[in-house]
């Protein structure tokens, strides 16, 4: 399937906006939206919980009252959060709507399915009331969302046929990968003949930020690309892809993204060989070798996200030049931070692979921990 009104394959992630006093920072926005117009772009994404709730009136005040609406196509998910049933869905999505300025949603996705929520969806016939929605034009196309194994995607792809596209999580950092495995599940959406929209093209930011080491094996290709103009040229490089999302927070990455995009150049053989010695120098980094079985969590008292927490430290590891303070803030939303920690060591009792957890959750977490 080909959507036609797409017209270029990058696309406006507006989870991470430009901020300003810890408010979105409607000026920068505007100019960013401008800008990506200016040069073609048309695809524009956020969902409810965007931004603490604020993504979708910022796309109303910058974008839908600001431009005609045959200028832009916008995505919006339902996310399982906001509803209890199936009577609750319709009035969600009227205010969705409301709060967009819009009458219709040309892409609409449940949420981030998982095999946490992926029955809640089914029980409450999500599927069926945004097709519903679909047929009295307030919805163009339904998809979904996804965060998990190619096993569920095949679940959901055979339960729900009718779906038109797939959101996957996709990068050349994760595309081996044995907890993403963003390969395994493309081509779960290949098989199935499922257009894919791909979410964390440059992995949160982080392979905008890769170490020296890693660095030195694009800089041989060319020294004046930036990094992430490789991961995002990774994913539109695959045949199945239509659309390449970037959560854009300022505009030296909008402008670094659009010169990537607007003339897309798919990878060489010579770029997809460096793109291989990347992962592999990376993967070179000790790491603490936690296997998120997340036996430690049940008996915390302090309700820590030790695996999440672990991850982050990894990242930091990796990715040290990456700004993780967001990914440290949802790790430990509604849950105990690292510091939090009593030392009480149930969480150690076990742990299959015998961490010092304890320990290690002292290691390299006050940049975050406040």
């Amino acid at each position: 399937m080909h959507f036609e009104e797409v017209k270029k394959k990058l696309g406006f992630g507006c989870m991470r906006l430009p901020m300003k006093d810890d408010n979105i920072d409607d000026e920068v926005f505007k100019r960013m939206i401008d800008s990506f117009i200016e040069n073609g772009f048309n695809y524009f994404d956020t969902a409810h919980p965007y931004v603490d709730e604020r993504s979708e009136p910022a796309i109303k005040r910058c974008l839908s009252d600001r431009y005609e609406r045959n200028r832009f196509l916008l995505a919006n998910k339902l996310s399982a959060n906001y509803f209890k049933s199936q009577a609750d869905i319709r009035p969600l999505f009227m205010n969705q709507l409301s709060l967009c300025g819009v009458d219709y949603f040309d892409f609409y996705l449940m949420h981030s399915q998982n095999s946490n929520n992926y029955q809640h969806f089914n029980k409450c016939k999500a599927y069926e009331e945004a097709f519903k929605l679909k047929e009295e034009g307030f919805i163009r196309h339904v998809g979904f969302s996804f965060h998990d194994s190619p096993e569920l995607l095949e679940e959901i792809l055979n339960d729900h046929p009718e779906v038109e596209f797939v959101q996957l999580q996709l990068n050349y950092y994760d595309w081996e990968s044995d907890d993403i495995q963003s390969r395994k599940c493309y081509e779960v959406c290949v098989r199935h003949n499922k257009p894919v929209v791909v979410m964390e093209p440059v992995k949160g930011g982080k392979l905008a930020n890769l170490p020296k080491e890693a660095r030195e094996e694009l800089d041989k290709i060319d020294q004046n690309a930036s990094s992430a103009s490789f991961a995002l040229r990774f994913a539109a490089s695959l045949d199945n892809v239509f659309m390449v999302l970037s959560g854009m927070s300022d505009e030296i990455q909008m402008s670094d993204n659009i010169k990537t995009m607007k003339d897309l150049q798919p990878l060489d053989d010579q770029e997809y060989q460096a793109i291989d010695k990347i992962v592999a120098s990376i993967k070179k980094i000790p790491l603490i070798q936690c296997t998120y079985c997340k036996y430690c969590t049940k008996g915390c008292p302090m309700n820590i996200n030790i695996p999440e927490i672990f991850d982050i430290c990894n990242d930091a590891q990796k990715f040290p030049d990456t700004d993780l303070r967001l990914s440290y803030k949802w790790a430990t939303r509604g849950r105990g931070k690292a510091m939090d920690c009593i030392k009480c060591g149930k969480c150690e009792s076990v742990c299959p692979q015998h961490l010092p957890i304890r320990q290690l959750l002292d290691k390299d977490i006050s940049t975050y921990d406040h």
